[in-house]
């Protein structure tokens, strides 16, 4: 059966047609084509007083605007913004009222979307927002199966100094391993937090965060040097979905708890202010019954790792089927004779593709899926299909050849031939 779609202006001219050949009377044609009777006569008017171009759609504008702005307002608005093109309409306005007191002048928002119709206001460019993997799924169902890590809020101690809380806690057993202040939220400062947690307690499987700096950036798999030092280890670093503190409920809990009976009002330094973490991290795990684990304490339910920190990181293993390649230091791969950026934070890393069809390769670093590169454009795109940067990095190889390098070369050879010519 052939669609019965049929455009707008083609149903009036059909409307006007049965009318004409009075084969039904208003009333019969308003019900067939579904409008009111008082439609009916409406388009039926038009007809007879402009014919078919009566069944096109007027204008709805009014004709008179008593409130609109005068045209020599906006004249001089919208040239006084050429002269000033970085100026906003509050300025704008301003420098019009002293020039012409007189003038009843209109608002700024009138006078923004003046200068928006003449084209004169540009869009602004939404920020890329990095692709996320997903909200955590894995429940936490035994100690060190899920760890989980944040900064509390920063606050000054006495002295000025801004003290920034990390806070890691397991997860199942609600046992704060760490609370740590420190001098700024960089990697330098949280890495060695997590080296002595690993050598005290063992490996958790999952360390699950937020989406800021050290856990995660805006490189390809939001990994970090911090997170890519847990995949080493075998731990799966898992971010809460962004702008979603609930995700890591308990933690932010404890956070409440520690910003109670911890840090108001702030101790006179950062030493002063660590010994207090310290009391309220024993009391909170050793002496302070937790209600989610039936009065409990988080210290009696707790128990360290089996997995033990490695002396040395051992290489990451793929399936047989993968195709192995090394980052290099300007954050790409070589792929049939061609750069293809992947991240700098993988420099000197292994990752391993594996073909899914039509030239099409699954990008992973340890488990962790990157992205997906088709071979066809030499790109790599995100878990939300994004881009990630496209040309090669300063001093990138194209063709198998390094440009820095190859620069470098024919510039001694011009010297070379150059102390030539001198000597003879």
């Amino acid at each position: 059966m052939p669609w019965q779609e049929t455009l707008l202006m083609d149903q009036r001219v059909q409307f006007i047609a049965d009318y004409q050949r009075d084969m039904f009377d208003v009333a019969d044609l308003a019900r067939r084509f579904g409008i009111s009777r008082k439609t009916a006569y409406k388009w039926i008017d038009r007809y007879e007083a402009a014919g078919p171009a009566g069944l096109v759609d007027r204008s709805r504008r009014p004709a008179h605007a008593p409130n609109a702005t005068p045209p020599a307002i906006v004249a001089a608005l919208i040239e006084l913004r050429g002269h000033h093109p970085t100026w906003g309409a509050k300025k704008l306005l301003k420098v019009l009222g002293t020039r012409e007191p007189t003038w009843t002048l209109p608002a700024r928002s009138t006078a923004c979307d003046l200068l928006d119709r003449a084209g004169l206001i540009a869009t602004s460019r939404r920020r890329a927002v990095p692709a996320h993997p997903g909200r955590p799924l894995i429940a936490m169902t035994a100690p060190n199966g899920t760890w989980t890590a944040d900064f509390k809020g920063q606050f000054k101690t006495r002295n000025g100094v801004y003290c920034y809380p990390l806070t890691i806690v397991d997860g199942f057993s609600r046992y704060l391993l760490a609370c740590q202040g420190l001098l700024s939220t960089a990697i330098a400062g949280a890495r060695p937090t997590f080296l002595r947690l690993f050598q005290e307690y063992g490996l958790p499987w999952i360390i699950r965060t937020d989406n800021g700096v050290p856990f995660a950036t805006t490189a390809l798999g939001r990994l970090s040097t911090l997170s890519v030092w847990w995949i080493r280890l075998g731990i799966l670093p898992e971010l809460i979905a962004p702008a979603s503190p609930q995700q890591n409920g308990r933690h932010e809990r404890m956070h409440r708890t520690l910003k109670a009976e911890a840090t108001r009002p702030p101790s006179a330094n950062l030493q002063a202010q660590q010994v207090r973490f310290n009391r309220f991290r024993h009391e909170y795990n050793d002496d302070r019954p937790h209600e989610a684990l039936d009065q409990e304490t988080p210290a009696s339910v707790y128990q360290p790792s089996p997995r033990a920190l490695p002396r040395t990181l051992v290489p990451l293993e793929y399936p047989g089927h993968f195709e192995v390649r090394l980052v290099s230091r300007n954050s790409g791969i070589r792929w049939n004779r061609h750069w293809v950026c992947v991240t700098h934070t993988l420099a000197g890393e292994y990752v391993g593709l594996e073909e899914v069809g039509d030239g099409l390769w699954d990008v992973y670093f340890g488990s962790v899926k990157l992205g997906r590169m088709n071979e066809r454009i030499l790109r790599i795109e995100d878990h939300q299909g994004r881009t990630v940067r496209r040309g090669p990095s300063r001093g990138h190889q194209v063709g198998g050849r390094h440009v820095r390098a190859e620069e470098r070369a024919k510039n001694a050879r011009s010297s070379a031939l150059t102390r030539r010519g001198n000597n003879t």
